[in-house]
């Protein structure tokens, strides 16, 4: 990997900061002392609750981590279409028997206080979602030592990025499972369908910013790895890889469901949280997603009890199951293994293609 990266991890693999669960400090320290980079998502936590699993993990692993913040969002909801939303999800209440959630929930994440602690005790590495800091905050992030990175799904993004002093960008192809990082969610836009394929969104990137690219989308094996590197990208992001690995601390149904033959594909849908997020199509997303509105992040606490009953009863099919589109390539390992495994498939790719060249 280049200078930006080469003190942070042997290995050019970078563990997806998944929200929700699943990036526990178990996750990142198996990853990091497998020689890849590990990450906390502090998203939908608070701040103290983020400082407390920094504290875990370095009790856990003495290598470099990251840590991922969600940037706060502007008000583009229309409250009549969350209302109607809401009366549409009425019949979802009554069956798993828990009140909807209150839509006026804070929008921005406690952005400032978890910025004040990473400021006060840094960590390696800070990333963002959803949006670019100002240059003050990366710069003042500089100052520290802490390497930050702002996840882009467009060349746009990525300029933005550059211009206000990002040491790296995390490039988002469409593949990608979760949420799409897009720094505007354009309300007026369906949201579900457009989007760049991620090494074309490479190539664009690299000839439009001079910035490190951290690859992210759908990579599940080591020869997809080998393509995004010698795409252009500096290391890769990998999240429905490592979702079902023995460390991630997602539900155990979420798990299953990745290779369960029942769940035929992945889409694009607002139902769950208002924002383009992909998932494994359920009869959730089935019903509600044409009728879902962009509002985030009101829809996601509107339906955070329903996801959270729904894991309970042990119905996936009323849960929000995040995946990638290579999510039938899981293989269920522990973490450091997978790393190894992933770094041998690398190799392997390599070799390959350097024989071949020299034939």
């Amino acid at each position: 990997m280049p200078s930006v990266f080469s003190d942070l991890s042997p290995h050019p693999i970078v563990q997806a900061p998944m929200a929700g669960g699943a990036s526990c400090p178990e996750l990142a320290a198996a990853v990091c002392d497998a020689g890849g980079l590990g990450f906390l998502a502090a998203g939908y936590k608070t701040p103290e609750a983020m400082y407390q699993e920094i504290k875990r993990l370095r009790g856990l692993t003495q290598r470099p981590f990251g840590v991922n913040l969600f940037m706060p969002q502007p008000c583009v909801a229309d409250p009549s279409a969350v209302e109607v939303y809401r009366e549409q999800l009425a019949g979802e209440a009554a069956w798993y028997e828990t009140p909807l959630g209150d839509t006026d929930g804070s929008a921005d994440d406690a952005y400032e206080a978890k910025l004040a602690i990473l400021l006060d005790d840094p960590v390696p590495v800070v990333s963002f979602t959803f949006g670019c800091p100002s240059r003050a905050v990366l710069d003042a992030f500089g100052k520290t030592g802490t390497l930050t990175v702002v996840t882009v799904t467009s060349v746009a993004e990525a300029q933005a990025a550059q211009w206000s002093g990002a040491d790296a960008v995390c490039v988002q192809g469409i593949e990608a499972g979760g949420h799409q990082g897009t720094h505007h969610d354009d309300p007026q836009a369906d949201g579900t369908a457009s989007g760049v394929g991620l090494l074309t969104l490479i190539a664009q990137v690299r000839e439009a910013v001079q910035l490190p690219i951290v690859a992210a989308g759908g990579l599940m094996r080591g020869g997809q790895i080998a393509g995004a590197l010698a795409a252009g990208a500096a290391a890769v992001q990998l999240g429905t890889a490592f979702l079902v690995t023995t460390e991630s601390g997602a539900n155990a149904l979420h798990k299953r469901a990745m290779t369960d033959p029942l769940f035929t594909g992945t889409q694009l849908t607002r139902a769950f949280s208002g924002r383009p997020a992909r998932g494994l199509v359920n009869r959730f997303i089935r019903e509600h997603g044409p009728y879902a509105p962009a509002a985030y992040p009101q829809i996601h606490y509107l339906t955070a009890g329903l996801r959270k009953a729904a894991a309970t009863a042990g119905d996936p099919q009323g849960m929000a199951l995040w995946a990638g589109q290579g999510h039938k390539l899981a293989r269920q390992l522990p973490a450091g293994q997978l790393v190894e495994v992933l770094i041998a498939e690398l190799e392997a790719a390599r070799a390959t293609l350097t024989l071949g060249a020299a034939t």
